[in-house]
């Protein structure tokens, strides 16, 4: 199994570990910062060993690590793990944007039914199955997180079940979310957020979230 250093220190950029098994151009880690497509949220993008990583995908408890055909490690080599800071970042405040945002749409429509999500580093996506036009909600959602993201309140993320790897995010008085994804520290920091609806099919709708880059363009 894979010690996820993404989760108690997701602001961490990079790692030493220990290439823990190789199967052709795939391999594997003891410990790891560099996260695999998971729940919606796009794998990072980075380097191990000074390999860039073609595809990170999750293998059992682990995680697999597809790198070039003539990458030469193997077992019991000592690497160095290095993500591409920015995008993990930007990842980070979609991923808590496209969270907020679902919780609002559940609180104001009760029984909607969520069919998709996409975490992308420009943007993300929550698809529902609704027949009626979801932007008619967009004001009091957007004045509603405009609230919660001003108050700069403090994202609370842990196990809630450890040996089966069940994680989740909560923000104290608004929600409590069962999510093994990677989370900012404070709600302030998704900034700026903008919706958009599309119709993707008949009785589909779409809300796509784009975000203001920080003031100066600063990530911590």
């Amino acid at each position: 199994m894979t010690r996820k250093l993404f989760w108690p220190e997701p602001y961490r950029r990079d790692c030493e570990a220990v290439v823990h098994g190789v199967a052709g151009d795939s391999v594997t880690l003891d410990q790891t910062v560099f996260y695999a497509l998971s729940g919606g949220q796009e794998s990072d993008r980075g380097r191990i060993g000074g390999h860039d990583v073609l595809e990170a995908k999750k293998d059992g408890a682990g995680i697999a690590y597809t790198l070039a055909a003539d990458h030469g490690l193997r077992r019991g080599d000592r690497v160095q793990v290095e993500i591409d800071w920015p995008r993990r970042y930007s990842l980070m405040r979609l991923h808590f944007a496209a969270e907020l945002v679902l919780e609002l749409v559940y609180r104001a429509r009760p029984g909607i039914e969520k069919i998709g999500a996409h975490i992308a580093a420009d943007k993300a996506r929550v698809d529902f199955a609704s027949d009626r036009n979801i932007s008619e909600l967009f004001p009091g959602i957007v004045q509603a997180a405009r609230n919660i993201i001003a108050a700069d309140r403090p994202i609370i993320s842990a196990f809630s079940d450890e040996p089966a790897g069940r994680r989740y995010w909560e923000v104290e008085g608004f929600a409590r979310v069962p999510c093994g994804g990677t989370h900012l520290r404070r709600t302030g920091e998704v900034g700026t957020m903008r919706l958009k609806r599309r119709n993707i099919g008949a009785g589909k709708e779409r809300i796509e979230i784009t975000l203001d880059p920080r003031p100066g363009g600063q990530n911590p």
